[in-house]
């Protein structure tokens, strides 16, 4: 019984702290690590496993993008391979819209669009399915970070070419420094931007 009110307790406490700390996201910086020197020296890698292990602050994340977008008369949720994948889906249920891959080259069986785009070691490909996107679609793309905007950047150029509208691009976190946003070109929303040096 000691036990069942304790819980209890503990769970009213976090829902009312991420409630009202809605307005604020800040919060969800306590659910990301950064890892020195990964993937290389030099790299201070953020990762957020923290936020996916707690299912009432990774719901709440999910739930204040889909009040921002609840009124954007969206067709469709677009996410990047894959971290994209986790937040894309997750919002796509939580707003009841069709979820849409992007994916690196191969990994769709069916007739793709193709883009080639360029990264700061070399060239990397994105394939959509050349159905999965109507003329005329609004579409939001969907995914954990942004750094210098390239994958995003190149996820809308295929969108644009099967007639859809990309009506925004939203992350969970943004690299502020990279000047991501600046090189992207479309409406960008993140939950929260940290600061890292270029």
């Amino acid at each position: 019984m000691k036990r069942t009110i304790l819980y209890s307790l503990v769970t009213a406490m976090l829902t009312t702290q991420l409630t009202a700390t809605e307005s604020n996201n800040q919060w969800i910086e306590e659910y990301i690590a950064t890892v020195p020197d990964f993937p290389k020296p030099g790299i201070q890698f953020k990762c957020y496993p923290d936020l996916l292990k707690n299912p009432k602050a990774f719901h709440q994340a999910i739930k204040t993008f889909a009040d921002r977008y609840r009124d954007f008369n969206l067709d469709a949720i677009v996410g990047l391979d894959s971290r994209g994948f986790i937040f894309g889906t997750a919002l796509a249920y939580e707003m009841n819209l069709p979820f849409v891959m992007v994916r690196k080259a191969g990994k769709l069986p069916r007739k793709v669009e193709k883009i080639d785009y360029e990264l700061e070691y070399g060239t990397a490909s994105f394939e959509i399915e050349v159905e999965s996107i109507s003329p005329g679609d609004r579409v939001l793309i969907m995914d954990d970070l942004l750094a210098t905007g390239g994958t995003a950047k190149a996820a809308a150029s295929l969108i644009e070419r099967l007639g859809g509208q990309v009506v925004e691009v939203a992350c969970l976190i943004e690299l502020e420094g990279l000047h991501g946003r600046e090189k992207l070109g479309y409406p960008f929303y993140s939950l929260v931007s940290i600061e890292v040096d270029e």
